[in-house]
């Protein structure tokens, strides 16, 4: 699958950080460069890189910029972690470019650092392929929600990371993707890289997924995540929520696939979990077309909580968390990254 790195690199110590700015895509394939962390933060904030892992890397070369600018680590990182309140990756990254700074804060240091955390998140995308894309079997029909393909993180994704794996293994199986209001990042992003990546695929609108489930269309909804709990109640997209109560009322398997660092352990369950609030515009005048009443109020949550309860398995690049519950996420995840 030859698509552009969402996130790159590029130079050495003095260089800069290049996007692809996914508020163009799928009419343009652009890029964005990012040359202060100002222009990382608007970066995140704007959506232009988005997807949880995504935003943590980006994030920790932001620091690398921030730092070689002049300004001190810890207002730099301070300053990341306003883009974006629900995606835990974002802080995690942060935070463990702050410890690296305080042991030697170079920028040469800083910069490994952030080039680890982008290697470590590609091997991870790699490996929840591997975990579970036995899950996809021939003739299958799988639904989606949002996008959690190689845009949304290092290499191949994370749910999409499953469907590319079992496509690279010769299974062949038909993809149906939410369109994900308001700002239709399954219709405008997941629907560009399976067509890339040659897998079938069809685009729905939200408000379908019921009827194409009771159709006897869909045998398995896979999404991805932008925060789990320890409890293993996921943040995610707005909307997932209702993919996985529909899913239960067709006994459909509902899997959420996410690396190990979207796992907030210091949270019990998923109330604690912070839901970012977002532009009214993006409701009322999506894509600058006006398409609601001037005055009218608006609730533009970009996430909700699916519970614990409705998810069959936790794909993680340490393999599938069954059953979804706190003794099992520790298990599963092991000593090292629980004692964090």
């Amino acid at each position: 699958m030859a698509i552009p790195k969402s996130v790159q690199w590029i130079g050495d110590a003095n260089g800069f950080l290049r996007l692809i700015d996914q508020t163009q895509l799928p009419c343009k394939l652009a890029f964005r460069d990012c040359r202060t962390v100002e222009d990382v933060w608007e970066a995140i904030k704007s959506l232009r890189v988005r997807g949880a892992p995504a935003i943590g890397i980006a994030a920790a070369y932001g620091v690398v910029i921030g730092v070689r600018n002049g300004t001190r680590l810890s207002e730099v990182a301070d300053y990341l972690r306003t883009s974006r309140p629900t995606a835990v990756n974002l802080f995690w990254a942060l935070d463990r470019m702050e410890r690296v700074g305080r042991e030697l804060s170079t920028e040469s240091r800083l910069l490994i650092e952030a080039r680890a955390i982008h290697e470590e998140d590609r091997r991870m995308c790699h490996a929840i392929g591997r975990a579970g894309a036995d899950l996809i079997r021939d003739g299958s029909g799988v639904l989606t929600h949002c996008n959690t393909g190689g845009l949304a993180t290092a290499e191949y994704g994370t749910a999409l990371s499953v469907l590319f794996t079992a496509a690279d293994q010769g299974r062949r199986f038909r993809v149906f993707a939410d369109e994900t209001r308001p700002l239709l990042q399954g219709a405008r992003l997941t629907t560009w890289e399976l067509q890339q990546a040659g897998i079938d695929v069809t685009l729905i609108c939200d408000s379908m997924a019921a009827q194409v489930m009771k159709e006897g269309r869909v045998q398995l909804v896979i999404v991805g995540a932008d925060r789990i709990a320890a409890n293993g109640d996921a943040a995610n997209k707005i909307g997932t929520y209702g993919v996985a109560v529909l899913a239960k009322a067709h006994d459909i398997p509902f899997y959420v696939a996410a690396p190990s660092s979207t796992f907030d352990l210091n949270l019990p369950n998923g109330d604690g979990i912070p839901i970012e609030q977002r532009d009214p515009r993006e409701v009322t005048h999506g894509f600058s077309r006006q398409t609601a009443p001037d005055g009218v109020a608006v609730y533009n949550p970009a996430f909700d909580v699916t519970p614990a309860r409705l998810i069959a398995g936790l794909i993680t690049e340490k393999g599938i968390i069954q059953p979804v519950t706190e003794t099992a996420i520790r298990e599963r995840l092991g000593a090292e990254f629980t004692q964090r």
